[in-house]
């Protein structure tokens, strides 16, 4: 891992309240995985005072040199708010990369990506790294589900990729009125795919874990959750092991990105 002062590139409005802010990095990121994550602090800031965690959403090349690494985020609270007021030239400070990614076979052929809101962010990366792979797109399948439109990201991506897509809404103002699990269930009754990657809410998590263990398949999630440190030492992000009550794993170091059955979700 690395920590640095790194430049600001861009940041960009991708939608109400969603930005895409693209930030220089050590060379060393190349071998970052999908689903691994950076601590983003301000300097020379008392507030706010903990650094705030994002996941690698892209990493930035030139010609096959990594540049740099590009962050989708959303405004929700003081940090986000001060992060979405940075311009090119900007200064922050990062460690990363951290934590554990999403684990790929080359036995997984058919695979399905579910993405809730903001936990489309380390999923184009997902995608990104399955091509690399030689996965073939056709046989990837992406849910994205958020409250309304304004929530639905990263789709066209997807579609350029090759990849098939499912939109859902809580409201209907785009894709079907229902929750992004209830194609997920339907879909994999009729085509059952090899693995199962997702990222978002907690609830929506529960119910992706609950559909993989009813038709036995395998499943990996990217746990959202507020970190303080990134590397173990608050513990403050600890996640409870299915198998033994009171037996705890952290987010940071364990995660972000785990075996659903492995979680008491």
């Amino acid at each position: 891992m690395y920590q640095e002062k790194v430049k600001v590139l861009w940041n960009n409005p991708a939608g109400n309240e969603y930005y895409r802010i693209g930030l220089t990095c050590h060379k060393g990121y190349s071998g970052a995985k999908p689903g691994q994550f950076i601590m983003l602090h301000f300097p020379g800031r008392m507030a706010p005072f903990l650094p705030r965690p994002f996941s690698i959403h892209r990493i930035i090349t030139t010609q096959g040199r990594t540049e740099g690494i590009e962050l989708l985020y959303k405004v929700v609270g003081e940090g986000t708010k001060l992060l979405s007021g940075h311009r090119k030239g900007d200064v922050v400070n990062t460690l990363g990369p951290l934590g554990n990614g999403f684990i790929f076979s080359n036995h997984y052929k058919r695979i399905f990506i579910v993405a809730g809101g903001i936990g489309v962010a380390p999923m184009l990366f997902l995608a990104v790294y399955l091509q690399t792979k030689g996965t073939d797109p056709s046989e990837c399948t992406v849910f994205l589900g958020g409250r309304s439109k304004d929530d639905l990201l990263c789709s066209d991506d997807f579609l350029r990729m090759g990849m098939k897509i499912h939109l859902t809404t809580d409201d209907g103002s785009a894709g079907d009125r229902c929750f992004v699990t209830h194609p997920l269930e339907t879909t994999i009754e009729n085509y059952r795919p090899d693995i199962i990657y997702a990222c978002g809410p907690l609830e929506m998590l529960k119910c992706v874990a609950g559909i993989s263990e009813k038709h036995t398949v395998p499943c990996q999630v990217s746990i959202e959750t507020i970190m303080a440190c990134g590397m173990g030492a608050c513990l403050g992000c600890a996640v409870e092991r299915k198998e033994a009550s009171g037996n705890y794993m952290h987010a940071c170091i364990d995660g972000p990105v785990f075996d659903a059955s492995a979680l008491h979700l």
